[in-house]
């Protein structure tokens, strides 16, 4: 089995094993929103979470989590929920699984949006892992191999135009 295959049947797994283990995971809302009928925006809205609502993870889907709540059952977005009980303490993201970032916008911690997981007091006292950073290298892969990948997938190259640097960064 090739290298690309083996990645992605690893990953295949990965996202089984994952999927399965939310099912009656608790959370806790961080935010208001919406609770869904369906894992889409648009969908009907049928009821809200306010921030500090804890919820029974049932299922995800995309970005979304299937819950419930003494308010109700729905679909809400994954940002919106906590994964774990409400804590107060900070607690180390060991493990390759703990890589995710939280959006603290204090100047202090960088932030990557569309990642949630941590939160600012987690940043805070995060550790360099050398060990983590190498399992992380070890799905690098050779630009050969990478083109190899993705003529067997019939992807096509599209030339990206860089965006152009804000006038405060010159």
């Amino acid at each position: 089995m090739n290298t690309a295959r083996s990645i992605a049947a690893l990953l295949a797994a990965f996202l089984l094993v994952v999927g399965t283990a939310l099912a009656g995971e608790g959370g806790i809302a961080l935010k208001a929103d919406d609770l869904k009928a369906e894992p889409f925006r648009d969908a009907k809205t049928v009821g809200s979470l306010t921030a500090g609502d804890t919820v029974e993870i049932l299922t995800k889907q995309g970005g979304w989590f299937q819950v419930k709540s003494a308010k109700g059952s729905g679909w809400v977005r994954m940002l919106s929920i906590r994964r774990g009980a409400a804590r107060k303490d900070s607690v180390d993201a060991a493990g390759l699984l703990g890589l995710a970032s939280g959006r603290a916008g204090t100047g202090q911690v960088v932030a990557t949006t569309g990642i949630r997981g941590l939160s600012e007091e987690d940043l805070k006292t995060a550790r360099y892992n050398e060990m983590e950073l190498k399992k992380a290298e070890a799905f690098a892969t050779t630009r050969a191999d990478a083109q190899k990948f993705a003529a067997n997938g019939k992807l096509v190259a599209r030339k990206m135009e860089y965006l152009s640097t804000p006038e405060a960064a010159k």
